[in-house]
């Protein structure tokens, strides 16, 4: 495994019990999925990339979507999976970096192409050429699919606000850098990098199309600000109306842009 992967996967049994109950994730994920609802078609099969595990996965396949999670970390595939069981979806061990060779073998065993797919809370953030992203997705999505991809703003006032109030003046300015930035996640270090917005339609053109981009976390701080947020639900609250008036306007100054990327017809590589 990639090193993020090894540290997710060590991370896995405590992440749902350590984020769950951090309610600036909840305001942003909320977010996130009422775009996505109204993105994938009623009932479509959707592809899942960076999973976890599954929460956002579960979510659409309560409301009848039938879900194909996907992560490079074993721990969390299989945590997704049992979620998903139940509900007639499933979960598979596929690194974001691999798309190009699963797709090759999903669709060498007759399988048909998505009608949607999804990466959310910045797993891809975590690889570094996109475009292996972009010629994968391009031969698993139907064209006129929406393919909404969450990574994080490049420019993130929030975070560094908070990172300032907490001391840490080099994370406040860390997605300023380029290249590979250092992280650490359950006693694991591993990189990420800060993609541009350029970059990001670079490597989905030209399969793909932009349509717009959403902020998300442009008032609501990052996960940093916990658990001091959560114990202010007044303030969060009225943190998430501003977010919402804010989230075309000011869209990349979001802690996470929503990047909404429509298929084309060009033919998949």
């Amino acid at each position: 495994m990639r090193p993020a992967a090894l540290a997710f996967d060590a991370a896995a049994s405590t992440f749902d019990a350590r984020f769950g109950e951090w309610q600036s994730v909840a305001a942003q994920r909320t977010v996130v999925r009422e775009a996505l609802v109204n993105l994938f078609p009623p009932g479509g099969a959707i592809l899942e990339i960076g999973g976890g595990t599954g929460e956002d996965a579960v979510w659409l396949a309560q409301r009848g979507f039938t879900l194909l999670s996907t992560d490079a970390a074993p721990t969390m595939v299989e945590t997704a999976h049992r979620k998903l069981a139940s509900f007639g979806s499933r979960a598979e061990t596929v690194a974001a970096e691999d798309l190009e060779q699963f797709a090759r073998r999903y669709l060498g065993s007759k399988h048909s192409r998505f009608d949607g797919a999804f990466s959310n809370f910045a797993c891809l953030n975590c690889v570094e050429d996109l475009g292996t992203v972009g010629r994968g997705l391009a031969r698993l999505l139907q064209p006129g699919s929406i393919a909404a991809l969450v990574l994080f703003g490049k420019f993130a006032p929030g975070e560094m606000v908070v990172e300032c109030l907490r001391g840490s003046p080099r994370r406040a300015f860390r997605r300023f850098r380029h290249g590979a930035v250092p992280a650490r996640i359950g006693g694991h270090d591993f990189t990420v990098r800060y993609h541009t917005a350029r970059a990001i339609g670079l490597a989905m053109q030209p399969w793909f199309r932009l349509v717009r981009r959403l902020g998300i976390g442009i008032f609501v701080p990052p996960s940093a600000a916990e658990p001091w947020i959560s114990r202010h639900p007044g303030l969060l609250g009225l943190l998430r109306r501003l977010d919402r008036a804010a989230t075309r306007p000011l869209a990349t100054l979001g802690d996470h842009v929503l990047y909404e990327f429509a298929r084309t017809e060009v033919a998949a590589p």
